[in-house]
């Protein structure tokens, strides 16, 4: 602890709501978010810089979400890393382990802000509503004689059965949207005896709407390969607001083009980008957002919550909910 018990605390994260109260009560903050305005250039420290910046404000407490928390950092004096990812991927945890500094983080943050979003793209790929406001704005409302009533036409999701594949925070919360919209909701993890289905396969062949919220590990990179995608129903629609390392691009554009499948929303590129001349690029039934799905000031206020009472665990000998090692706590 610093000065008369109080926390020194270094917040590269954003902080918002009610968990600043509980850091200022727990200590001195020193606010130097990473990321501020909506036209504001990013600011993310390597572990060098970041280490320096922690000494010179005599921090013993880091609260980051890109920042490299890693060798220099791990060789001050601090009492807690604070990684407000849920996976704290920014973070050398083994390292903070062998120094004894316990690693919280912030699984399930923004969990309903990506389900959020994952409903929308639904929406949006299935009801035609890009090209739709398309033709509004260009005054094409009645394009080559015909009628939108004629060209956007749909089949309503209420009835439909939608496949989530993985049931982690973000998988249950995109459950109850779904069945929210009137969908029958199956589902597959291995890990989780809550699902509905043991193998990926018979999922896949039963969904209308295919929907991946697994976690990026070894076992499940790739998993959306050109024969399950071959397995999908024809004219399903496939969404994925986790991570593009899930699906093989190339195999899910093929399906795409032969119209296997009906369309697709994505919110995730490798490298976060893709390329524009990409030919997903020029499908009207797949909608493409720049890996948003956790942009929302809640996600903020969420994680500042979270790793604030947990801080306020720590430091009252109570164990703290969400500790990446917790081997190093008493």
């Amino acid at each position: 602890m610093s000065d008369h018990g109080r926390l020194r605390i270094f917040a590269t994260a954003p902080l918002r709501g009610e968990g600043i109260d509980t850091l200022e009560h727990l200590g001195t903050v020193v606010a130097d978010p990473w990321i501020t305005g909506p036209d504001a250039p990013l600011r993310i420290y390597g572990e060098e810089q970041l280490a320096a910046r922690i000494t010179e404000t005599g921090a013993d407490v880091i609260i980051c979400e890109a920042d490299s928390c890693r060798g220099p950092v791990l060789d001050l004096p601090l009492r807690a890393i604070c990684s407000t990812r849920g996976d704290p991927t920014n973070v050398d945890v083994a390292g903070a382990t062998a120094r004894g500094i316990p690693v919280l983080h912030a699984p399930g943050r923004n969990a309903n802000a990506v389900a959020e979003l994952t409903v929308a793209l639904l929406l949006a790929v299935t009801r035609h509503l890009l090209p739709a406001d398309r033709d509004v704005r260009e005054g094409q409302v009645f394009r080559d004689g015909t009628i939108p009533y004629q060209r956007f036409r749909a089949w309503q999701l209420a009835g439909r059965t939608a496949g989530i594949v993985g049931l982690g925070a973000v998988g249950r919360a995109a459950r109850w949207r779904f069945e929210g919209l009137g969908m029958r909701v199956i589902s597959f993890d291995p890990y989780r005896e809550e699902a509905t289905h043991r193998s990926l396969e018979e999922l896949l062949a039963e969904a209308d709407v295919v929907s991946i919220h697994a976690a990026p590990t070894p076992e499940t990179l790739g998993m959306m390969s050109a024969e399950r995608f071959a397995r999908m129903k024809p004219g399903a629609v496939y969404l994925n607001t986790a991570r593009a390392g899930l699906h093989d691009l190339a195999a899910l554009t093929s399906a795409l083009e032969s119209g296997h499948l009906a369309g697709a929303g994505l919110d995730h590129f490798e490298g976060e980008v893709l390329p524009t001349d990409h030919p997903l690029v020029g499908m009207a039934n797949v909608v493409l957002t720049p890996h948003i799905g956790g942009a929302t000031y809640d996600t903020e206020a969420n994680h500042t919550r979270m790793i604030a009472d947990d801080l306020a665990r720590l430091v009252t000998g109570q164990r703290p909910l969400h500790c990446a090692n917790p081997e190093v706590l008493p």
